[in-house]
């Protein structure tokens, strides 16, 4: 199974386009918050479906340290996953997804999650992010693009998954997570295959 994405290169920066959150005069500003290109090939005899979901695997576990101008996230802080795109019950039929297909634009309290033309969309991790925010809070639907620490000293790594599965749903409803399509997804997956863009706010951020 391969996958590639004209939107970017494996191992190389993402363009601003795709970015939930791009550098401002006085600080992060939203951004184009475009869906990249992604596309996939050589998929296994019996996929019935297929899946998506792109972590950041370098979000920090210090939230008390995050866009300070008085402080920095230090590179060796431990780190976790976010998830910016989950998307289920991609018709088998389908070999891509177009650019800003699942999303145009920084939508406040989320697109809404559930049933597409182009498969299902769970929730992903700004849903918890913003979940105290009165201005802000609702259920993130499908993409969502990188907004990292702007004090973050570390280079941030975007791993885009597409997997190939044995089922054509999953049956998870309208409100699931990455981690709910991941447990609904054991035993189904056929192959799958990854790529991954960078991404930083940080003026000189090291890998």
């Amino acid at each position: 199974m391969k996958i590639h994405s004209e939107s970017f290169n494996d191992g190389q920066a993402l363009p601003a386009e795709f970015a939930a959150g791009v550098p401002g005069d006085d600080g992060p500003v939203p951004g184009r918050n475009r869906s990249p290109h992604l596309a996939w090939s050589d998929l296994p005899e019996g996929t019935q479906s297929m899946a998506i979901v792109c972590h950041d695997r370098d979000v920090p576990t210090r939230p008390d340290l995050v866009n300070r101008s008085d402080a920095t996230v230090p590179y060796d802080t431990p780190r976790v996953d976010f998830d910016h795109w989950v998307l289920v019950d991609i018709p088998a039929t389908m070999d891509e997804l177009a650019v800003a297909a699942d999303s145009e634009g920084f939508t406040a309290r989320g697109k809404q999650p559930g049933p597409t033309d182009h498969g299902c969309r769970g929730i992903n991790d700004f849903t918890n992010w913003f979940a105290d925010d009165d201005d802000m809070s609702g259920d993130y639907g499908g993409y969502d693009g990188p907004w990292p620490p702007f004090n973050d000293e570390r280079l941030h790594h975007y791993v885009f998954t597409v997997y190939a599965l044995d089922v054509n749903k999953l049956e998870l409803g309208s409100r699931f997570t990455g981690g709910d399509a991941l447990n609904a997804m054991e035993g189904h997956v056929l192959d799958l295959a990854s790529i991954v863009a960078t991404y930083s706010l940080h003026p000189e951020p090291q890998d």
